[in-house]
């Protein structure tokens, strides 16, 4: 099994792999770097890019953080040890064009070392996933993005897609408006080594994910990004901008792991639009792309 601390180094290749490649799609913003430490271990680089030519607001993080396990992650994790080490890389982009889509990559490790040397099998796995939100959904980008996450799955498990597409459909949606955050994606968590899959193989699917995210993200931007578009369908951007924080805020495994182990406030809100709209009792019109956007904000859809 390579070591974790290989894998934040590898998570941190990426995180710079991606910084450049955006700052690329954008032609104007750069990202602004914070590097923090946290009170109990470990720390990270926030990084920020804001107010550019696509992005509104962006924000690809990486962390590597240890310590001590609170009493509600352990109840939640279902685990007794003491001590954990976690890192990834987390990435939520909203673009200033509501035709091109939010975009949301998290790739992690997760790791108790208390578990390590007590004659029992090691406490650890890797999670991660990435879906698209689209403020419109367009058929031709749903049927890319979710081909291209297949094509990636594929290389690793032929069982892959199908089941972590399901586990997206059911994790990435908003219970109490009854709909999906957007088309879904793939999503995975505790995944361990197993007689078909080594640890090994199983990073090298993390990192393949990790670095699908460019070549998924800068084709759907360069497809919209000289689009016209009205002020209406800008306020429609920012009405289901309000759906995506209200997921986050209230369901996101993230958020809530990130607040009860005293994670650093801004990179955990990072993920929240800078503008977003609760209109009340808001109907489309009838026959509209939003309304037709909304229907098709439901589970088990195949898009490929």
């Amino acid at each position: 099994m390579i070591s974790k601390e290989q894998i934040a180094a590898d998570y941190q290749t990426i995180q710079d792999e991606i910084c450049r490649a955006l700052e690329a799609v954008d032609g104007k913003a750069t990202f602004e770097e914070e590097k923090w430490e946290r009170e109990g271990g470990g720390g990270g680089r926030t990084r920020v890019i804001q107010d550019g030519n696509i992005f509104e607001k962006g924000g690809v993080n990486f962390s590597a953080v240890e310590g001590e396990l609170p009493e509600v992650m352990k109840k939640a994790l279902k685990v007794d040890s003491n001590d954990f080490f976690a890192t990834g890389v987390s990435i939520v982009i909203h673009p200033n064009h509501p035709l091109v889509p939010i975009i949301h990559m998290n790739i992690r490790y997760f790791e108790l070392p208390s578990s390590f040397g007590d004659g029992q099998e090691p406490v650890r796995w890797f999670g991660g996933g990435i879906d698209l939100t689209p403020h419109y959904i367009d058929d031709e980008d749903a049927r890319f993005f979710h081909g291209s996450l297949k094509a990636v799955c594929d290389q690793f498990n032929a069982d892959f897609y199908t089941r972590f597409k399901k586990w997206a459909d059911d994790y990435f949606f908003i219970k109490h408006r009854n709909e999906t955050r957007g088309i879904g994606g793939i999503f995975y968590d505790r995944i361990t080594a197993s007689e078909d899959m080594s640890w090994d193989d199983i990073f090298g699917f993390s990192k393949a994910l990790g670095r699908s995210f460019i070549p998924i993200y800068t084709e759907l931007v360069n497809c919209h990004k000289r689009e016209s578009f009205t002020a209406d369908q800008q306020q429609w951007q920012y009405q289901r901008r309000s759906r995506y924080a209200e997921f986050n805020l209230v369901y996101d495994a993230g958020t809530k792991f990130g607040l009860e182990t005293n994670g650093r406030i801004e990179s955990i809100l990072m993920s929240l639009p800078p503008t977003a709209r609760w209109l009340y009792n808001y109907q489309p019109q009838p026959g509209s792309e939003e309304e037709r956007t909304l229907s098709l904000l439901k589970k088990d859809i195949n898009w490929v």
